[in-house]
């Protein structure tokens, strides 16, 4: 009987050993690799310039790359990733109320001015009715892309929609036209069939445009928008002070971080100085 016990007892504690080598980690871990979740361009790029700066602190940058704005989210929130980095902080919020989520914003590092870009016409001049110009359809991101129309005499807001407008709260048109409300990563697909598109900065880049030389207007790098719409990194709440975390911020911040985004996007990712 004690054999029989001493038997079962090794298998479990085999078990429990190969459990624990197949565990993967969490977020907040004390390990040395940190996991990111992260749009294409710039953020995985600017990702890659950051990993051998981490190795000489003695951390393993891992990077997967996500095509849509919810799976990095969830990722990060399941702790199956240390983070993710795509994401302004409206859109963060925004995601945390309507989905439920804890995540919070552990440090800003770039904004990408949002541009009107041309499609089937070049000037802004040229709208006429019938016209139709693509828009992001997410709350945030649609809203600030009403909000540069409006700057550029394309329609007006009602008084007070400021960054929750939608289609809905259009007052007026200057020409009628229509807005056609796209998911976010499929705007810049529309740029053959709209007379104009409203673009995020990574998806202008994915598309080959450059704000600077591309753009007919964009948001100016001084403005309000700027600060607002700060991309971050994201992580579970109770992360934020990591020091794996801390140290992937401080890099990402770095003097040779912006150089590269200074020297790579033509304005099109600015690094953020808050």
């Amino acid at each position: 009987m004690k054999k029989t016990i001493a038997i079962l007892m090794t298998g479990v504690l085999a078990l429990s050993l190969l459990a624990g080598c197949g565990k993967k980690s969490g977020a907040g871990s004390d390990d040395k690799t940190i996991k990111v979740a992260a749009s294409a361009t710039p953020h995985a790029e600017i990702l890659e310039q950051a990993k051998p700066l981490l190795e000489e602190k003695g951390y393993t940058l891992d990077v997967t790359i996500f095509d849509d704005y919810v799976q990095p989210n969830n990722v990060v929130e399941s702790e199956e990733f240390d983070a993710n980095y795509f994401q302004h902080i409206p859109y963060l919020n925004e995601f945390n109320e309507e989905q439920g989520t804890h995540l919070v914003n552990a440090g800003g590092i770039h904004y990408e001015p949002f541009g009107i870009y041309p499609g089937t016409k070049s000037d802004l001049s040229q709208l006429a009715d019938g016209d139709e110009i693509a828009v992001p359809n997410d709350t945030t991101n649609e809203a600030r892309a009403l909000l540069l129309l409006e700057a550029n005499g394309v329609l007006k807001l009602k008084d007070g929609a400021g960054l929750t407008a939608t289609v809905n709260d259009v007052e007026s048109y200057n020409k009628q036209i229509t807005i056609v409300e796209l998911a976010a990563e499929s705007v810049k697909d529309a740029i053959p069939d709209a007379a104009f598109v409203v673009l995020n900065g990574n998806y202008a880049l994915e598309a080959g445009l450059s704000v600077g030389k591309d753009s007919l207007a964009f948001e100016s790098q001084d403005s309000e928008a700027a600060a607002t719409y700060v991309n971050v990194i994201a992580v579970k709440e109770g992360h934020e002070n990591d020091e794996k975390i801390k140290a992937l911020v401080d890099v990402l911040k770095s003097d040779a971080i912006v150089k590269y985004i200074n020297d790579t996007y033509d304005g099109a990712v600015v690094p953020f100085k808050g």
